[in-house]
């Protein structure tokens, strides 16, 4: 775990609200905690998409899954979790 990534404590929070993904062939996809880290990570800093450590996987993946979350609401959900 990096700095600034999430404590096993916050991640119990927040699974919960985050979609079930799967890959092709019904695999399932890589580890939801790790993208979101990474979504966090640029988020953070402030830097681009294809900036991010490559730590938490292949960026355009994680961009990917950033935007489907967005747009079905998921990180409006993941906002309101206190």
């Amino acid at each position: 775990m990096a700095r600034g990534d999430l404590t096993d404590m916050e991640w119990r929070s927040v699974e919960g609200l985050l979609p079930s993904e799967h890959a092709k062939k019904s695999r399932l996809a890589h580890d939801s905690r790790r993208y979101l880290n990474g979504m966090l990570h640029v988020l953070r800093v402030c830097c681009p998409w294809h900036d991010m450590h490559e730590r938490y996987g292949k960026s355009n993946s994680v961009y990917i899954r950033f935007r489907r979350w967005a747009e079905q609401g998921v990180c409006d959900a993941l906002l309101e979790t206190r």
